[in-house]
């Protein structure tokens, strides 16, 4: 008797995601909490940056691109700015 009918598929599921909650925390803070979770976190999570330091505004877009990962949206919200991003190697 096999049990692969009841065997869970994972391809359609949406890739995870973890909000890495920065604000109060100021340059370099939030960019150097988004490096960490990325390192930790398998490749296609989706991480959510909320950052109320402007100094991220030019340094999360810059170091993405350095390093490789894409930036999915910003969007500003009251107080703050909310990256999401998605890491895309290793």
């Amino acid at each position: 008797m096999s049990g692969s009918a009841n065997a869970p598929t994972t391809s359609s599921a949406p890739p995870s995601r973890m909000v890495v909650d920065a604000r109060g925390s100021w340059c370099p803070g939030p960019l150097m909490e988004l490096v960490r979770v990325i390192k930790e976190e398998p490749v296609g999570t989706e991480f959510e940056l909320l950052s109320n330091d402007e100094g991220s505004r030019k340094d999360v877009p810059m170091w993405l691109e350095k390093a490789g990962h894409q930036l999915v949206e910003v969007r500003s919200e009251t107080g703050y700015d909310r990256y999401i991003v998605r890491k895309s190697h290793e």
